[in-house]
C-alpha cells in the first residue's frame, strides 16, 4: 500500500476521488502476494498492482465502478495451473481482491 500513497495523495489534492485494491486472499501461486495494492483515480490514472494482465484491465473496470457507487466490492479471480498454461499464463491460482473508495 505505500507505493501508491503519494499517488493519490496527489490524485486527491487535484480534486479526483481514489478506489484502492488490495489483495485479501490467495491460494495457490499467483504473481502478487496479500497486501499487495493498486489505486485508480476517477480521471482514470493507475498506479500499483494487484496482479497483471488482463486482471489488471478487470480491477481498473471495477475500481472505476466502486468510484460511481460508492459500495465496497470482494473480486475473485482464478484458473488452475493445468489451465494456466493451456491459455498462456504463468501461473494458476485464485486471488481475491477487495475494492474500496478512499473517503473524503
Amino acid at each position: 500500500m505505500r507505493e501508491v500513497l503519494s499517488e493519490i495523495e496527489a490524485w486527491r489534492a487535484a480534486g479526483n476521488r481514489v478506489a484502492v485494491a488490495t489483495v485479501v486472499k490467495v491460494e495457490g501461486s499467483a504473481p502478487r502476494p496479500v497486501g499487495a495494492a493498486m489505486a485508480v483515480s476517477s480521471a482514470g490514472d493507475l498506479t500499483g498492482s494487484v496482479s497483471g494482465g488482463c486482471v489488471e484491465a478487470a480491477v481498473f473496470e471495477e475500481a472505476q465502478a466502486v468510484l460511481a457507487t460508492g459500495t465496497p466490492k470482494l473480486l475473485r479471480y482464478g484458473i488452475t495451473d493445468e489451465m494456466a498454461w493451456d491459455v498462456g499464463l504463468a501461473c494458476g491460482g485464485t486471488i481475491e481482491v477487495f475494492v474500496e473508495p478512499v473517503a473524503e
